[in-house]
């Protein structure tokens, strides 16, 4: 099945938490508090704002079945991957890989060097594709103080140098 995939509206704001709260209630200890999540107000507005830009994949009845976001980092020849979800309903089918593929172009119009990411130590499933990608996982965690207490692995892709 393939569902289209838009830059995110800043009205994506509930289903987008609604996919991202699923997400973490997978995960024991993972909880979703929107106000720790300030961006998902107006994502659209967020990413634009930081020259980025956040891809929906739209479901049904007016549900999100995937997001992944991508943001320069500032003084990095980089951008940073953000919000990568997917409704566990269309996990496998490709879904993940087609949002990625957006990221890359994104990237490679830029001439950005490496792509970079955070995620939960407890999301093992994520890391797997992650590495499947061509991430690798750097040493060191970075505490971030939240009330699930989470801690994130920082993972790292180089990327093709143009010609």
């Amino acid at each position: 099945m393939t569902l289209p995939i838009r830059p995110a509206r800043d009205d994506d704001s509930g289903p987008l938490s609604a996919l991202i709260a699923a997400s973490f209630a997978e995960y024991p200890g993972c909880i979703f508090v929107e106000e720790e999540l300030p961006e998902l107000r107006r994502p659209a507005s967020y990413f634009a704002a930081k020259g980025g830009v956040l891809w929906i994949a739209d479901g049904e009845n007016g549900r999100i079945a995937g997001s992944l976001g991508v943001l320069p980092v500032p003084g990095q020849n980089a951008v940073e991957l953000a919000k990568v979800y997917v409704d566990p309903a269309f996990r496998g089918a490709g879904l993940a890989q087609a949002l990625f593929a957006r990221a890359i172009d994104f990237a490679a119009q830029g001439g950005f060097a490496e792509m970079t990411l955070w995620s939960d130590t407890r999301f093992t499933r994520g890391h797997r594709f992650y590495e499947k990608l061509g991430f690798a996982r750097w040493p060191g965690e970075r505490y971030l103080g939240d009330v699930s207490e989470s801690w994130e692995y920082h993972f790292r892709k180089p990327l093709p140098r143009k010609s």
